[in-house]
């Protein structure tokens, strides 16, 4: 008889080990990786699906990639157990994603969830009260293996059923990764990403723009979500708010990301960021804004003007003055 499992899988070490170990049991294992836009595990230009696509590759497995969507962010807003340190519901991100799981779990006829969960490594989602409620809320208990850390746990259901051998599962606990990487290095592993993963909702800076976002924009979309991580955010008025590029990489990422509503301005024959207006505008916005955008630009000794493209057309506009850094710090997210 075919055993098939179903893992979680990040693209970080933990969850490679874990398919890894279960693998040499023998079981048939499908991979399951879910993207949001606050992954901040991977190499410049490479998305966490693509680094877990890369690992599955390694591994040889089958993987399935699914996006958290909206859904996951209306859980951001409201999570129900509460936030670590920034706007990280990370208690409520696991049981969304289990849930998720195990509606696929069903679908790949697996009998349980692989996790690369270690027993207090991550101190608000990884200790032995929040693993247990994690696993009692999202309808999954005595299916959930963790293979590095099972024999700190009761025996799962695909232990007992004879399905995985409790003998070759392991014990690892705390935040050190020293038994990991020893691992790894056993397994000849090579394409995992960051040991210790990496979530921006943790970031001070992401978490603030995130809550303003929340707090002025009820009816925000995806794209305003991925415009977080781009450039200077800037917000000007309830109703206003401004993002810079800092290279012209950034330049090229908020332009795409630009909406018919928004407006874009450019410098005009100097070279500087690329910024984008979204919300209600007045000259005097435009003003300010074009000042910035010579601040954080090399007008030179020339009278720096600007290139506004709007819903209403396009027009050249010449910059009053260059704010000092003290008169726009107040706007900074």
């Amino acid at each position: 008889m075919t055993v098939r499992g179903l893992a979680l899988l990040s693209g970080g070490l933990d969850s490679t080990l874990a398919i890894r170990i279960i693998q040499e049991q023998g079981v048939q294992v499908t991979a399951l990786n879910f993207t949001s836009p606050f992954c901040n595990c991977t190499e410049r230009g490479s998305g966490c699906a693509n680094q877990a696509v890369q690992v599955a590759q390694e591994l040889d497995v089958r993987i399935l990639v699914k996006s958290k969507g909206m859904e996951f962010l209306r859980v951001i807003e409201n999570p129900r157990h509460g936030r670590g340190k920034q706007m990280n519901p990370c208690i409520d991100c696991r049981i969304f994603m289990l849930r998720k799981a195990r509606e696929v779990m069903e679908e790949t006829g697996a009998s349980f969830i692989i996790t690369g969960e270690v027993l207090g490594q991550r101190p608000m989602s990884q200790r032995r009260d929040t693993i247990n409620l994690i696993e009692r809320e999202s309808g999954l208990r005595g299916l959930i293996l963790r293979p590095l850390s099972a024999k700190f746990f009761p025996p799962t259901l695909a232990e007992e059923q004879g399905l995985v051998d409790r003998e070759k599962l392991l014990q690892i606990s705390g935040r050190s990764r020293k038994v990991q990487l020893d691992l790894a290095r056993q397994f000849d592993l090579k394409g995992y990403a960051c040991p210790a993963g990496g979530c921006l909702l943790t970031d001070a800076v992401i978490a603030r723009r995130l809550r303003d976002l929340f707090a002025h924009c009820p009816d925000y979309t995806m794209k305003d979500v991925r415009l977080l991580r781009l450039g200077r955010h800037f917000r000007l008025n309830p109703e206003l708010k401004l993002v810079v590029g800092r290279n012209e990489e950034e330049n090229k990422r908020i332009e795409a990301l630009s909406g018919k509503d928004d407006v874009v301005i450019t410098p005009d024959q100097f070279p500087g960021p690329l910024a984008l207006l979204c919300g209600k505008t007045s000259p005097p916005d435009l003003d300010l804004v074009g000042g910035i955008i010579a601040r954080y630009g090399k007008p030179g000794q020339l009278q720096p003007w600007v290139i506004v493209d709007s819903d209403e057309g396009t027009q050249r506009l010449e910059v009053p003055r260059i704010p000092a850094d003290a008169e726009i710090e107040p706007y900074r997210l």
